[in-house]
């Protein structure tokens, strides 16, 4: 099944806006084009762009995500780089994730404080 952009925002709670701006960046190179040049989604493009919007939202930036997309396209002969590049993401979504579970820990810490002066 064939999915048009605005179809594709919608499933993924984005904007055409944005799905454009990510085309232009030159992360969606795997989209067919209609005759008339519009943007056509199908399955595999839908699950590659989950995978780049896993890739965003945990932080990766917009370069490195495009040299993985640039990685991926050209076949198999990149995919140790593919592997190490998403190992270090791991990497780093790991660690921000124990900063954030020390965080809520802190944030934790002062309700407590909170609630004990309010309870006197």
């Amino acid at each position: 099944m064939n999915y048009t952009i605005g179809e594709a925002a919608k499933l993924n709670g984005l904007t055409i806006s944005q799905l454009r701006y990510y085309d232009n960046q030159g992360l969606l190179p795997f989209l067919k084009r209609t005759p008339k040049g519009d943007r056509v989604f199908d399955h595999d493009a839908l699950k590659f762009l989950n995978l780049i919007l896993c890739l965003k939202d945990t932080g990766m930036p917009i370069k490195e995500i495009k040299q993985f997309v640039d990685w991926s396209m050209v076949g198999t002969q990149h995919t140790p780089k593919r592997l190490v590049m998403i190992k270090q993401h791991e990497q780093n979504v790991l660690e921000k994730m124990r900063e954030m579970e020390e965080n809520v820990k802190k944030i934790r810490q002062k309700i407590a404080r909170l609630e004990s002066e309010i309870q006197g």
